[in-house]
């Protein structure tokens, strides 16, 4: 499937998720998109791996930055895509059409049509989104390119229905250990079981209450759940050994110190390990332009509580938000679809907001 600047939205949508790029296969979708774009004479592009980056520069007061990652996780016999009804409307199925390549499709038309926006823009479209954190590729543009990744306010568009999502919740995860001694499992008594003093902390999860935090009038609900359990080398031998793996889903008005600190607290009885963290990212829904932006696209804002890459804005000092087409709960699902009004509904509000 081939790209070209004709293509109409839902056309667009289907021939960029023909293009299977899961994540380390993104070179064939970035070379089309970086072929298309560099036939743009209002944009300056940067190719970096396989992210493509698209910048205006017309020495305007303020530069917003619009990004979306080309990758999807594994194709599960669905594409190519399909256009179906469903329910009264029009909706695309197949892989990527919600995480989040009907993001890109918007992305991409508007980047091609939009010449004379109210702020520069830059257009960042990054690969290895779906894999480990550093092989991200906006993480590997942050340290490449610094420059690429200033602004006044980003948008990622990740799938939220077609809603504003401001900021994220963080996300740690840890580890409790517990030893016993090793005894033949018909004579449990001459042995101490490892998973069985997993107990204590178990019982601690089952009564945590997880809070409900408001920061800067968003509502980001906590949450704190057991999510592996390791233990025992054999179904005859008592284990000597045990693990126990949290996830903690913390509000963003946490830093990842304190967020360590809560579970030490309530962990008090076991040391704990941390095994993976990324901070969350407070909403920025305060300033002028993150108020343009809402105007635009309409709605009220909802809180984030999923991790998405736009902590990686606000680490760098950039307000952020999710907004894109697609409903977040099919992503990455084998019946993977997007209302095709929903796409429309992300122009248009984009539109609205970038042009005079």
């Amino acid at each position: 499937m081939e790209l070209h600047k004709n293509l109409g939205l839902v056309e667009l949508t289907m021939a960029i998720c023909d293009i299977e790029s899961v994540s380390g296969n993104e070179s064939e979708l970035a070379d089309q998109l970086e072929q298309l774009l560099s036939a743009a004479p209002h944009l300056k592009i940067i190719r970096d791996g396989n992210a493509v980056i698209a910048k205006t520069e017309l020495g305007l007061k303020s530069r917003v930055i619009i990004a979306g990652h080309l990758d999807t996780v594994p194709v599960a016999n669905n594409l190519p895509t399909q256009l179906h009804h469903f329910e009264r409307e029009q909706t695309i199925i197949g892989r990527g059409t919600v995480d989040m390549k009907g993001g890109v499709a918007v992305m991409l038309k508007l980047a091609l049509e939009i010449t004379n926006p109210i702020n520069d823009i830059t257009w960042i479209f990054y690969d290895n989104e779906e894999v480990a954190a550093d092989l991200n590729g906006l993480g590997r543009i942050q340290r490449n390119h610094p420059e690429l990744m200033r602004g006044d306010f980003a948008v990622l568009c990740e799938p939220t229905n077609a809603l504003v999502e401001g900021g994220c919740n963080g996300t740690m995860r840890i580890e409790l250990h517990t030893n016993g001694v090793k005894a033949h499992s018909a004579r449990p008594w001459m042995g101490e079981n490892a998973i069985h003093k997993l107990e204590r902390a178990l019982g601690i999860l089952n009564s945590y209450k997880p809070k409900t935090i408001s920061v800067e009038g968003l509502d980001f609900r906590e949450s704190l759940n057991a999510v592996l359990v390791r233990g025992g080398i054999a179904t005859n031998v008592i284990p000597d050994q045990a693990v126990l793996t949290i996830n903690y889903r913390f509000a963003p008005d946490k830093d990842a110190a304190q967020a360590k600190a809560h579970l030490e607290e309530v962990f008090s009885e076991f040391e704990i390990r941390v095994t993976d963290m990324a901070t969350g990212a407070r909403p920025g829904l305060n300033t002028p332009i993150a108020q343009a932006f809402l105007k635009s696209v309409g709605g009220d804002p909802k809180p984030k509580y999923g991790w998405t890459d736009v902590a990686r804005f606000s680490a760098a000092g950039i307000p952020a938000v999710n907004y894109g087409p697609g409903d977040p709960s099919l992503a990455h699902a084998d019946n993977e679809n997007v209302p095709v009004g929903q796409l429309f509904d992300c122009e248009i509000g984009l539109r609205g907001w970038l042009t005079p």
